[in-house]
C-alpha cells in the first residue's frame, strides 16, 4: 500500500503549496505597483490636456491667419490695435481678466472672433476652441496680440507644463 502512495507523487499530481502562491501574488503586486508609478497617469493626463492646447492655439492662429490672407492684409476686428493682449471668448460673456500662469489681458472684454460680423471667423472655425480643463465658451482660457509688425500670438494661459503655451505667426 505505501508503494502505491509513493507512485502517485512521483506521477506528478503535487499541487502549489499556499506559500508559494502567496509568494507569486506578492511579486505580481510588487510589480503593478512599479509600473503603475513609473506610468503617473496624472502626469499623462496633464499631457494629453497640454497636446490639445497646442493644437488649440495654433487652430485658432491658423484662422486668423487665413481670415488675413482672404482679406487683403486686414486683421479681425479687435486686432486692429497692436501690443494689446486680449482673452477670447464671447463678446458678452462674464470677462477675460482672470487669467493664470503667463498671460495678463490688458482689457476685461473677451474678443469675439467668431460673432463679431467684423471678424466673423466662422468660415475658418466652426466653434472656438476652449481650454480642456479650465475654459468656457465665455472665457476660453486663451489669448490674442498683434505686436506692431502685424505678428499675431496665440497662447494658451491655463498650460500645465509650462506657464503658457504659445504660438506666433
Amino acid at each position: 500500500m505505501s508503494n502505491k502512495k509513493e507512485k502517485l507523487n512521483l506521477s506528478g499530481n503535487r499541487g502549489f503549496t499556499l506559500v508559494e502562491l502567496l509568494l507569486v501574488i506578492g511579486i505580481i503586486a510588487t510589480l503593478a505597483v512599479v509600473v503603475f508609478v513609473a506610468l503617473d497617469p496624472a502626469k499623462r493626463f496633464a499631457d494629453a490636456r497640454d497636446a490639445r492646447r497646442t493644437s488649440d492655439v495654433e487652430t485658432i492662429l491658423s484662422a486668423v491667419h487665413q481670415y488675413v490672407i482672404d482679406n487683403k492684409g486686414s486683421f479681425p476686428a479687435g486686432l486692429t490695435v497692436a501690443d494689446i493682449e486680449q482673452g477670447l471668448g464671447v463678446a458678452d460673456g462674464t470677462g477675460c481678466s482672470n487669467f493664470s500662469g503667463g498671460c495678463t489681458t490688458q482689457t476685461d472684454a473677451c474678443l469675439d472672433l467668431l460673432s463679431n460680423p467684423d471678424s466673423n471667423l466662422t468660415k475658418y472655425l466652426k466653434t472656438m476652441p476652449y481650454d480642456p480643463q479650465s475654459g468656457t465658451v465665455d472665457d476660453t482660457g486663451y489669448t490674442i496680440v498683434r505686436d506692431s509688425n502685424g505678428l499675431v500670438t496665440v497662447r494658451a494661459c491655463y498650460a500645465e507644463g509650462t506657464d503658457y503655451i504659445s504660438v506666433s505667426r
